[in-house]
């Protein structure tokens, strides 16, 4: 089968400098003026930042709006099947001919600099965002906030920073107070800003630069709550109480990420349909998504089988804390992570809930940790491991003695892509 146009461009794009992540906004800035500064023509922008929830917290944004008969662009990364899903253009996914011309475009404009990947394809997302008509643009930070390509509006409509944990140490420093600083550099001066829970360490940073910029903070515990009882999520504000569904994306901390969404469609006084479609209508998919369908469940038939991409310690512990939620029954984890994640973080709240892990090795990804690596770091968080080549070998094994069992495959979205490449 022939490559999509537009993965031929991307490839090309990957040469253009040697190093994934390197992080300055230099080279955005010189690429977007020479594409005539599209930043500045983008609908009201709602910007988000975070290192838990913020795909999420988007999608429950989205959904509301659209609701609110909005029509919205939408910005995200990585990608799980196809690069197309970091852009949508009006509510719909960039279809391939305007993704080809607008990376052509951006490849001729940057003639041949130095530029990363991330760097040149949101430049592009940028592009063909200013030229479709829309109401708002939903902007996700990729890495960090103050040095991310993303973060090139003067005077977005709103930010957002949903919770800030220890992620990415090598690119945004080594304790929670620098980690958030990086977080609140998407900050503007006048420009309202909705915070989700946070630690007392990472919001006191947020409070003093949001203070040196005039920034307004309308932050969970403070200018609005939300909480669950008796089956139902109320949201309260200095507006008043809504009482909505559960969201529909599963895990006790998708409450907190409505609450998020739900302050901004507040803000915006989207009205009562847009606050209870962002609870009940949001799409995300390899977050705790069941899989229905493909050569997975033909192994598996009898077994239930789950899809997640969390990969940092918060992950784990939503993660953990979720699985002690389902009706009681045999979990084995099929677990695949980069080389650069805090795998004893992720795994630690996880070993009280699974039977067993079977580690297996990321395909195609160069980052991976290896698979003997993987489950030497399970055993040594007490669970019992072993190795696979593959998940559908993994799931097989797993079945053969436990047909009814839930089956879990986790730890990276680099592998919740695979899966949902190969066996979606």
């Amino acid at each position: 089968m022939t490559a999509p146009q537009s993965d031929v461009i991307l490839d090309r794009m990957m040469a253009l400098h040697p190093k994934i992540i390197d992080l300055t906004l230099d080279r955005v800035w010189r690429l977007l003026a020479a594409l005539d500064n599209p930043q500045d023509r983008l609908p009201p922008v709602i910007h988000l930042a975070g290192t838990n929830g913020k795909g999420s917290t988007q999608a429950m944004i989205r959904a509301g709006l659209e609701a609110a008969d909005k029509r919205v662009h939408a910005y995200t990364s990585p990608h799980l099947a196809r690069f197309h899903e970091r852009i949508r253009l009006a509510g719909e996914l960039i279809s391939e001919p305007d993704l080809t011309a607008v990376l052509d475009e951006c490849y001729a404009a940057n003639g041949g600099e130095t530029i990363t990947y991330f760097e040149i394809t949101t430049c592009a997302a940028i592009l063909a965002m200013s030229r479709t008509q829309a109401d708002f643009t939903l902007l996700e930070v990729g890495l960090g906030g103050r040095l991310d390509a993303t973060n090139v509006l003067d005077k977005p409509a709103l930010t957002v920073i949903t919770p800030v944990s220890i992620d990415h140490e090598q690119f945004l420093g080594d304790t929670l107070s620098k980690i958030a600083a990086e977080k609140a550099g998407i900050l503007k001066r006048g420009v309202p800003c909705i915070v989700g829970p946070q630690s007392e360490e990472a919001m006191e940073v947020i409070d003093a630069k949001a203070e040196r910029l005039g920034a307004p903070l309308i932050a969970q515990g403070q200018q609005w709550h939300v909480f669950q009882e008796r089956g139902r999520l109320v949201f309260q504000d200095e507006t008043g109480l809504l009482d909505l569904p559960l969201p529909n994306l599963p895990g006790a901390h998708q409450i907190d990420n409505a609450g998020a969404a739900l302050a901004v469609l507040r803000y915006l006084n989207m009205g009562e349909r847009s606050y209870e479609a962002a609870v009940t209508k949001a799409q995300w998919p390899a977050r705790m998504q069941k899989l229905e369908t493909g050569p997975l469940i033909d192994a598996a038939p009898q077994a239930e089988l789950w899809l997640d991409g969390g990969h940092n310690a918060a992950a784990g512990q939503a993660l953990g804390t979720h699985l002690s939620t389902l009706p009681s029954r045999p979990t084995h984890l099929i677990c695949g992570m980069l080389n650069t994640k805090d795998i004893s973080g992720y795994l630690t709240p996880l070993a009280r809930r699974a039977d067993s892990l079977t580690a297996i090795s990321i395909p195609g990804e160069a980052n991976t940790l290896p698979a003997d690596e993987t489950a030497k770091a399970a055993r040594d968080a007490g669970m019992q491991a072993s190795t696979a080549e593959t998940a559908l070998e993994a799931a097989r094994r797993i079945v053969a003695e436990t047909p009814h069992a839930r089956i879990l495959i986790c730890g990276s979205l680099y592998l919740a892509g695979h899966i949902l490449r190969e066996h979606g």
